[in-house]
């Protein structure tokens, strides 16, 4: 029985719906271990950082980092962390 795989590739994320997922509960590794720390000293939730991503979707890894660093004051190892998984999502 042939399968019934559409041709079409699968369409992107829309960036006006990248949501950071908040209620994990295995143990988080990687970049997402440090958004309890940026929450707690920038007052904002991730939400807050993806998107005032999404404008800047088209930047470079490293241009999105100096958005968050110059224009929002993060370190540079939570501005990484957060663009990491914004541009994996």
């Amino acid at each position: 029985m042939p399968s019934k795989m559409s041709s079409a590739p699968p369409e992107p994320p829309r960036l006006d719906r990248v949501r950071y997922n908040c209620c994990m509960t295995e143990k988080v590794t990687g970049p997402r271990s440090y958004f309890p720390s940026i929450e707690k000293k920038y007052g904002q939730p991730i939400q807050h950082w993806m998107d005032i991503l999404v404008p800047h979707a088209d930047k470079t890894h490293m241009q999105q980092v100096a958005v968050l660093k110059d224009e929002h004051g993060m370190g540079h190892g939570h501005a990484n962390a957060i663009v990491h998984v914004f541009r994996a999502q």
